[in-house]
This record gives C-alpha cells, sequence and structure tokens, in this order.
C-alpha cells in the first residue's frame, strides 16, 4: 500500500488530514502531514518532510506526496527531499485529489500518481449560481436577465 504525505502551508496539511481520517478512518495511519510555517526557509522545510519521509518509508512503503502550491517553499522543498527516493510529488492537492489518493492506495505508484491528478483535475468545475424562482429579483422591467 502506498503511503501518502500532506505538505502544505500551515495549517492546510493537518487540517486535509484531518478530513482523510474523516472520510477514510482505516487509512489515518497512512497519511501523515507536514505545516510549514510561514517563517521556515527550504532547509527548515526539508527537515521536516525528510523526517515524515523516513517514518512512512521504514517498511519500504512507497509515498505519494500531495503539495498545495507548486513552486512554493513546501513544493519546493518536498522535491528536494524526494529526488532519488520511492516517492513522487503531485501539486495542486484538493479534496477530490486526496480521496481519489485514498481510494486507489492499492495501486503501483506510478498509476496512483495519474488517479489523484485526474480526481484532482475532475473535482475543478465552474459552476452557475442558480435564480430563486418565483421571487422579486430587484431589477427593473427593462433591466431582465
Amino acid at each position: 500500500m502506498v503511503s501518502i504525505l500532506l505538505v502544505a502551508h500551515s495549517p492546510l496539511a493537518t487540517s486535509l488530514q484531518a478530513l482523510a481520517g474523516h472520510a477514510f478512518a482505516e487509512c489515518s495511519g497512512q497519511v501523515a502531514a507536514v505545516d510549514i510555517e510561514p517563517s521556515a526557509s527550504v532547509e527548515q522545510a526539508e527537515v521536516q518532510i525528510a523526517a515524515a519521509l523516513a517514518a512512512l518509508t521504514e517498511s519500504g512503503a512507497e509515498v505519494l506526496v500531495l503539495v498545495d502550491t507548486f513552486g512554493a517553499t513546501p513544493c519546493n522543498a518536498a522535491v528536494n527531499v524526494v529526488n532519488g527516493s520511492k516517492a513522487r510529488v503531485v501539486a495542486g492537492v484538493n479534496v477530490p485529489m486526496l480521496w481519489r489518493a485514498l481510494c486507489y492506495r492499492s495501486l503501483p505508484l506510478s498509476e496512483l500518481v495519474a488517479r489523484a491528478v485526474e480526481g484532482g483535475r475532475q473535482g475543478i468545475m465552474q459552476l452557475a449560481a442558480k435564480r430563486r424562482q418565483n421571487q422579486d429579483n430587484g431589477l427593473a422591467s427593462d433591466d431582465a436577465i
């Protein structure tokens, strides 16, 4: 089974970890979180991520590292730490991506990455706002939509 490491600006990683535990309680031991504080340097973040990654890979498990924003400190530090290990980094974590990753943790890491990315992509959509029916919308008759 692939473990998941969430790395994000504080407090997003631990919030996503709590959400993962809420929806998939049986996976709680396989999901770790590293919150990067605003004042942390890339080097400080690397130390935090390396410790969390080492704990998850003790048993030889592969790790999917989900980070919040491409090019930001959490992402840059994760890429530096993961280089050469049995882990992959995916940026742009959102709830659908996390849930998809949790559902398919039994797949090989390369397939899990593809499923997670697709889940994140499918979870992003623009929705039209519905107008309330049978209510005055406050527009003059010549302003009606």
